[in-house]
C-alpha cells in the first residue's frame, strides 16, 4: 500500500475511537495507519538511494530511469508525510487554543 492511500484511511477514523485509543470499526487505528505510512516512506528512501548507489557504480542491471522514478516516488511520499505532519501539528495548535 503507498503511503497516500495509508493517509487517505486516516480520515475515516472517529473522534470515539481515538479517544478511547481502540482500533475504528475497520481494524486500523490512527497510530498504526501512520506508523505504516512512515515505514512506507522510509523503506522507499533505502530502496532510492539503494538504486543510486548501484547506478554509481555502474550495475547494469539498474537503469537510470529506474533510478529516476524511485527517487521522484520517494520524494513524493516524503512531501505527502509532511504534508500530513504539518495539517497534524495545525489541528492540535487549533485544539490547544480552544477556549474550554
Amino acid at each position: 500500500m503507498n503511503p497516500l492511500q495509508s493517509i487517505g484511511r486516516i480520515g475515516s477514523i472517529d473522534a470515539a475511537s481515538l479517544a478511547s485509543g481502540a482500533a475504528p470499526a475497520g481494524g486500523v487505528s490512527f497510530g498504526k495507519t501512520l506508523e505504516d505510512a512512515l515505514a512506507k516512506v522510509s523503506e522507499d528512501q533505502s530502496r532510492a538511494q539503494s538504486m543510486a548507489h548501484d547506478f554509481q557504480a555502474e550495475n547494469p542491471n539498474v537503469s537510470l530511469e529506474d533510478t529516476m522514478i524511485a527517487m521522484q516516488q520517494s520524494s513524493l511520499s516524503f512531501q505527502a508525510v509532511v504534508q500530513v505532519r504539518n495539517k497534524l501539528v495545525t489541528a492540535y495548535n487549533e485544539m490547544m487554543n480552544m477556549q474550554v
